[in-house]
């Protein structure tokens, strides 16, 4: 790493933003700047100026910025930071709508700049070594990967429902550890907190090497879980991405001498391990990924494209539960090369298909 340190800031101050803090304030080959925040700083978690303006950040000389004020406001305030020549790392998810995520990717790649977005399950160790397995066909072909996300209500979100906070975590950690992506979606939503965004959602979709894919995502459940379950020819992972714990349960071949059941095809329970893993704070090494990155080095950082393709399904999820119709979902190339495709593709139901033909 360079000699210098590198001068970085922070954008909003909530329960996300006071760890961010936590992190820069430790974080090697980087100066903890300062804060913009409206409200200043109640709780005493920083002890860095904290300012209310974001040109009074930006007067502070700042390398990067992290971006972890509401969804609504991340366009406003990265198309200002491109503006004035800093990078960012952006809080996920990258935008409220494709429009705005697509823009902030315009606006850092024609002015050159590091930027990134905070799906930081990327970073959980469970995962990166799911990943590595998955790469070196550990598993055989995958066949579906299933997600489950829920927990208590989280108060803080105001300005999304759980599909863009939660349910792109798994969006995005789905596609990156099995290295496809997402070609339909089909989803329904509910909502019972009576707010004006969705509760809970549960998604079906597929993946372009034919894999299914199952999201149930929720906040109104008082248990706390997070799994991720890849099946394939030689078995299935299991990711509990709270404790940082992969397990693998192993396919076993047994003989049977029962004539009625030597037709039948199918798997066995067999060896179950489960992986000793390193387990570093993901957020930590999410942040010295991207100081890396802003330093030169080559670097994991997640790009906004990726992000944006994160927000592009996202957005298939929600107008297929509005629509109540499977959705199909241009490829990425597609989308970069011919941005008018980028808004995804709404199937008819077999039942309204047959209406029409008749």
């Amino acid at each position: 790493m360079s000699t210098r340190r590198l001068r970085a800031g922070l954008i909003g101050l909530g329960a996300m933003g006071r760890n961010h803090a936590r992190v820069l304030a430790g974080l090697d080959g980087v100066e903890f700047a300062g804060v913009l925040d409206p409200v200043g700083d109640p709780t005493g978690a920083v002890s860095v100026p904290v300012v209310s303006e974001l040109a009074d950040l930006l007067a502070l000389g700042l390398d990067y910025a992290v971006v972890a004020c509401p969804t609504a406001l991340h366009e406003e305030v990265g198309l200002e930071l491109a503006a004035a020549g800093v990078c960012a790392l952006i809080e996920k998810p990258l935008a409220l709508s494709v429009e705005a995520a697509r823009r902030l990717v315009e606006a850092f790649e024609s002015r050159g700049l590091v930027a990134g977005v905070g799906h930081i399950e990327r970073y959980n160790p469970a995962l990166r070594s799911l990943r590595t397995r998955l790469e070196a066909s550990e598993l055989g072909d995958v066949f579906q990967v299933v997600t489950l996300r829920q927990g208590p209500f989280p108060h803080r979100i105001a300005d999304v429902g759980v599909v863009l906070d939660l349910a792109t975590h798994d969006i995005d950690l789905t596609a990156w550890v099995t290295g496809q992506e997402y070609v339909s979606i089909s989803a329904r939503t509910v909502s019972r907190s009576g707010r004006p965004h969705e509760d809970m959602v549960a998604a079906v979709g597929q993946l372009t090497g034919g894999a299914m894919v199952n999201h149930l995502v929720n906040w109104l459940s008082p248990l706390k879980e997070r799994a991720t379950v890849v099946t394939g020819d030689r078995g299935c992972y299991v990711a509990d991405t709270l404790t940082a714990d992969l397990t693998f349960y192993a396919n076993a071949a047994i003989d049977t001498e029962w004539e009625a059941l030597r037709t039948f095809v199918g798997v066995s329970q067999g060896d179950m391990v489960r992986y000793a893993l390193p387990k570093r704070e993901p957020l930590l090494i999410e942040h010295e990924l991207f100081r890396d990155a802003v330093d030169g080095k080559q670097s994991g950082i997640v790009s906004l494209r990726e992000g944006l393709r994160t927000v592009e399904v996202a957005t298939a999820v929600l107008a297929s539960a509005r629509d109540g119709a499977t959705v199909t979902i241009p490829s990425a190339e597609a989308t970069a090369t011919h941005p008018r495709q980028r808004t995804p593709e709404r199937v008819e139901p077999s039942s309204e298909r047959s209406k029409q033909s008749s």
